[in-house]
């Protein structure tokens, strides 16, 4: 009958799907991986993934964290954690990450000189993301924290395909245009089964140092409304403050060099949220 033609059809389609896809293979030693995403470039999610990272420390100091920069083309954790130099390599021919506030980092900027250019095509780049996944010695963490490049193109796919990730945090200002890449970001990971924690809001209000006065300098709860329309959670608000651009670009990022300040403090919220909603490890 047609139907079982059918049926089989879907069946042999699966199959060959199947074994297209490759096999998700955790990382050795790192219990739960983190993704924090957005779709478009400079909306801050770098600066947020660094001060995510040192939150998830802060706010438990039994926890081991590390934090990966899978963004190839434009590394900046190197700087935002003040860490220069070159991995060393263990017995096994593992790269040793390096460590400041003592999170292990990662990055394609420690293997490249830091005024010199990433001129690769897509083969190339995808190669440099496995070597960052697979042959580098995390040694025993709770939490890896991944900077993924903006957008929704190969490393994306290629890191969502490989690894298991706990689960991806989405980072947007609440400008329209920001939104609208948000947006894709948040569907992609649902594509590919990887869940969506939530969203972060940032730069959501800039309040002048001498007056005071609030001003919504990209809109205001635009990434609410989007939280509401994917049927998100809203893991917190991110202010622009001096403070944040100024500490990340000096290599102390405001989680570690003035925990008791406001932007601080939002983003150790965050980091609870996220901790809250990642399912329970493997023992």
């Amino acid at each position: 009958s047609s139907s079982s033609g059918d049926e089989a059809l879907r069946d042999k389609r699966a199959r060959i799907l199947s074994r297209g896809l490759p096999k998700q293979k955790p990382i050795e030693g790192v219990k739960q991986v983190v993704v924090v995403a957005s779709g478009k470039g400079g909306v801050g999610k770098s600066t947020t993934a660094v001060n995510i990272a040192l939150a998830l420390a802060a706010n438990d100091s039994t926890k081991e964290v590390g934090l990966l920069d899978a963004d190839v083309y434009g590394p900046s954790i190197p700087k935002m954690m003040n860490l220069k130099g070159s991995p060393e390599l263990t017995p096994k021919n593992l790269m040793r990450p390096l460590k400041n506030y003592g999170i292990a980092c990662m990055s394609m900027g420690f293997l490249i000189e830091e005024t010199a250019p990433v001129v690769w095509r897509g083969l190339m780049v995808m190669s440099a993301v496995e070597k960052l996944l697979r042959q580098v010695d995390w040694g025993q963490l709770d939490y890896l924290v991944i900077d993924m490049p903006p957008g929704t193109g190969d490393v994306q796919l290629s890191v969502s395909q490989n690894i298991p990730i706990a689960g991806a945090v989405i980072v947007s200002t609440p400008q329209d245009v920001a939104l609208l890449d948000a947006r894709k970001g948040a569907e992609m990971f649902r594509k590919v089964h990887v869940p969506v924690l939530g969203l972060v809001q940032n730069m959501s209000v800039f309040q002048c140092p001498k007056c005071k006065h609030k001003t919504h300098i990209f809109g205001a709860d635009g990434v609410r409304d989007l939280a509401e329309t994917l049927g998100l959670d809203i893991l917190g608000d991110i202010p622009l403050h001096i403070s944040i651009r100024e500490t990340c670009d000096s290599g102390q990022p405001v989680v570690i060099s003035q925990p008791q300040s406001d932007a601080a403090k939002a983003y150790l919220k965050i980091a609870m949220e996220i901790s809250r909603r990642l399912p329970v490890p493997p023992a």
